[in-house]
Formats: C-alpha cells, sequence, structure tokens
C-alpha cells in the first residue's frame, strides 16, 4: 500500500515537473525580446518549412473531405426533401468543426512531429549547447522561430482548407448531383453568419496553432539525446496535440454557443 502510494506521488512530481518547465520554456519564448534583423529570416524560413510544405496535405484533405460530407448530407437531406440545404449544411460543419480540427490533426502530424524531430535531433547532436557556449540564447535562434512559425500557419492553412472544401462540396453537388448553382450559393449566403460562424472558426484555429507550437517545441527541446527518446517525443507530439486539440474543441464549442 506503502509502495503504490510513493509510486503515486512519484508521478504526480513528475507530471507537475513537466508541466512547470513546459510553462517555462512558454514564459522565456513569448517574453524574451526578439531580435527582428536576424530573427524575422529565421521565422520565415520556418513558415515556408511548416505551412508551405504542408499545403499539398492540407489541400487534398480539405477537397475529399468537403466532396464526402457534400455525398453524404446529400443522401440524409434527399429522404426529406431538403436537398436545397446542402450548401448550408457542408459550409457550416466546414467552418465551424471540420475546418479547424482536421486542420489542426494534419498540422500536428505533419509540422508538429517534424518540429519536435528538428528540435530533438539538433540537442542530440550538441547544437543547442554550442549555441550556448557561443553565447547564442537557443531559445531565440531555434525555438522563437519556430513557435511563432506555427503559430501563424495554424490559422492560414485552416482558411485555405474551408475554401477548398467549399469548393470540393460545389464540385460534388453542383456539377455531379445537379443541385441549381445559384440556389446552392444563395442558401450558403444566407445562412452563414460571420460573426458567429467564421470568426468563431478562425478563434478555434489560433488556440490550436498555440498549443500545437507549443507542445511540440517542448517535446523536442526536453527530449532525450538519443534515437529512442526522439522517437518517444514525436510520438508525444502527436498523441498530446490531437488530445488537447479534441478536449479544447468541446470546451471552446461550449463557450461559443452559450452553453457556460
Amino acid at each position: 500500500m506503502i509502495d503504490a502510494i510513493a509510486t503515486l506521488g512519484r508521478q504526480a512530481l513528475s507530471i507537475f515537473s513537466r508541466v512547470g518547465a513546459s510553462g517555462q520554456l512558454l514564459y522565456r519564448t513569448l517574453f524574451r525580446l526578439p531580435n527582428f534583423r536576424k530573427g524575422f529570416p529565421l521565422f520565415l524560413e520556418q513558415v515556408y518549412s511548416e505551412g508551405v510544405l504542408s499545403l499539398i496535405i492540407i489541400v487534398v484533405s480539405g477537397l475529399f473531405i468537403g466532396m464526402v460530407v457534400t455525398l453524404q448530407g446529400y443522401s440524409v437531406l434527399q429522404k426529406f426533401g431538403a436537398t436545397q440545404q446542402l450548401g448550408p449544411l457542408v459550409s457550416l460543419s466546414v467552418l465551424r468543426e471540420l475546418g479547424p480540427v482536421v486542420t489542426a490533426l494534419l498540422f500536428a502530424g505533419r509540422a508538429g512531429s517534424a518540429l519536435t524531430a528538428e528540435v530533438g535531433l539538433m540537442k542530440a547532436t550538441d547544437q543547442l549547447n554550442a549555441m550556448e557556449m557561443m553565447a547564442v540564447s537557443p531559445i531565440q535562434r531555434v525555438i522563437s522561430p519556430r513557435f511563432w512559425a506555427g503559430f501563424f500557419s495554424m490559422p492560414m492553412l485552416a482558411f485555405i482548407f474551408n475554401a477548398v472544401a467549399i469548393f470540393g462540396a460545389y464540385l460534388v453537388a453542383v456539377k455531379w448531383l445537379g443541385l441549381d448553382d445559384g440556389s446552392f450559393w444563395s442558401n450558403m449566403q444566407s445562412s452563414v453568419n460571420f460573426s458567429e460562424d467564421v470568426l468563431n472558426g478562425i478563434y478555434k484555429t489560433i488556440v490550436f496553432g498555440f498549443v500545437i507550437a507549443w507542445i511540440a517545441v517542448y517535446q523536442g527541446f526536453s527530449a532525450k539525446p538519443t534515437a529512442q527518446g526522439i522517437g518517444r517525443a514525436t510520438t508525444k507530439t502527436v498523441v498530446y496535440s490531437s488530445l488537447a486539440i479534441l478536449s479544447l474543441d468541446f470546451l471552446l464549442t461550449a463557450m461559443m454557443i452559450g452553453g457556460w
């Protein structure tokens, strides 16, 4: 009994220690004054690495998800003679939920894992220690550009995902199923509210981007400098980010619809 309590206490202390270390890293990243002359090129480089190189999977996924949701929605609405509401169904589903959540999951799997592996490898090869010996801050040189690039790229990718998903819905609904073009777009336009639907989706992407970038840089920075340690850190980034995205999505949705 005493051994079980001691084990539970050690695990609790380990969890609190990791939470404190991650909070300390976030504080040092957010409140350290940036060097814009040297940091901005690094930021642009990371935007390309994390954002631009993720475009392919975002565009392809958005296109097919929009097409699948349209087919599923059409099969249900057809039973009630309400196929003209297919446009609002797809647009609201994408803007409110599918766009932010699916983009965040894809971003965590593609860019978040790569970010953790890159920082972890730099730690394993003593590049971070070498920077400190040369009076170069690893937080300012390595962590900060990657964190802010992930935070900036996530909303942009979600916007592209939404646009491509709605375009895929248009292809299926109008070009394949034969719905009226004007009715499809006019019903969608009249049903979507900018402040309640579009802005709420943007708020979600901002929160998701912040959390994913935070988890990714911390897991890489705290990874054990071994091949196995980097692999575990990469896996933790994907798992923790996915759980955080889904739980935060519920909390944000409950707040936005007035449940709290």
